[in-house]
């Protein structure tokens, strides 16, 4: 079997398209080149990054996904802070809360994350995040509040506080809003 050359394709497609006005057939080969050569490239990429959908999420997944997710809508909205005409406010505008949510979200791992390292990392977040906002505040000459606790800090229990006894002997306080 004799296999076509580009070359024999394209005179043929020409001689076609002759019939039709030029600019009308330039269009053609030019849609059909770009379903051929762009399309396929597209559609592996689609179904390469697919997210892969667990059989059955557990609540506590649903739960973990649906704060996640609303930390992520509220930094990204507030992040889009009008300009001043001031590079270094419109900077700490927009700093504070890409690193408000990711307190929000370093939250969101302790209340939820099982991973001890993960947890001490998201610890970790919580205070340089908070140290970098107050940071930047004072660096444009605005009052950093340390004691006024971060909106993502459960408000205090009035509730006595539960005492756990570890193995060590060490007695530890934990509030209600950082037990698992």
């Amino acid at each position: 079997m004799v296999r076509p050359s580009i070359r024999s394709i394209a005179a043929a497609s020409r001689s076609k398209l002759r019939s039709l006005r030029p600019g009308i057939g330039t269009a053609v080969v030019g849609l059909r080149l770009l379903i051929a050569f762009v399309m396929p490239p597209l559609a592996i990429a689609q179904e390469a990054h697919a997210p892969a959908q667990p059989s059955a999420m557990s609540a506590e997944e649903s739960a973990f996904l649906k704060e996640n997710d609303a930390a992520m809508t509220k930094m990204m909205n507030d992040m889009a802070a009008k300009p001043t005409g001031d590079i270094d406010r419109d900077f700490v505008a927009m700093m504070n809360p890409h690193h408000q949510g990711a307190i929000d979200m370093a939250v969101i791992e302790l209340r939820y994350g099982k991973n001890e390292q993960l947890r001490r990392i998201a610890q970790e977040i919580i205070v340089d995040q908070m140290q970098e906002i107050a940071a930047m505040k004072l660096a444009i000459g605005e009052k950093a509040d340390d004691t006024t606790p971060a909106p993502t800090q459960p408000m205090p229990a009035p509730a006595v506080p539960t005492t756990e006894h570890h193995p060590s002997g060490m007695q530890m306080d934990m509030s209600a809003g950082m037990k698992k």
